[in-house]
């Protein structure tokens, strides 16, 4: 069974270049020998509880403007993209999020950055933070090698 851990995101990563006092950042590793591109694809593409839980907030959150992404389009835009590292992510009304994915001594590190900027941003973050915990273990642990 592949061992996913909690972890510290290595301060080598650019996502750390967003992060300020009071924003959110979780990371989680696990061994891979994948590039950061090859993780995002395997650990990104949702099971079908997670997609159904984002249409539902797509859903919710169509009526308030925020953005529920194109269904034709990548589920989130690319930020930074090297040989060892990915960052995807969008800037909205409530928050601003990245997802980082960084390659270093065997380990994949996925690391999820948020910026509210409001009540509304802060209150979305505290609903989603346990199914974003769930879904974001189940990515890193698609990420390890062999499986």
């Amino acid at each position: 069974m592949t061992q996913v851990r909690a972890d510290i995101l290595p301060p080598q990563s650019s996502l750390w270049s967003h992060h300020n006092p009071g924003d959110f950042l979780d990371c989680y590793s696990v061994p891979s020998t994948l590039s950061p591109r090859e993780a995002a694809t395997r650990g990104l593409a949702l099971p079908g509880w997670a997609a159904a839980l984002l249409t539902l907030r797509n859903t919710l959150v169509r009526p308030f403007g925020l953005k529920t992404g194109d269904p034709d389009a990548p589920i989130f835009p690319t930020c930074l993209e090297s040989e060892t590292e990915l960052i995807l992510g969008t800037d909205d009304r409530h928050l601003n999020f990245r997802i980082g994915l960084f390659r270093q001594d065997g380990l994949m590190f996925m690391s999820t950055w948020v910026h509210p900027h409001n009540l509304w941003g802060r209150a979305y973050l505290r609903l989603v933070t346990p199914f974003h915990i769930l879904i974001s273990r189940g990515a890193v642990a698609r990420m390890a090698t062999g499986r």
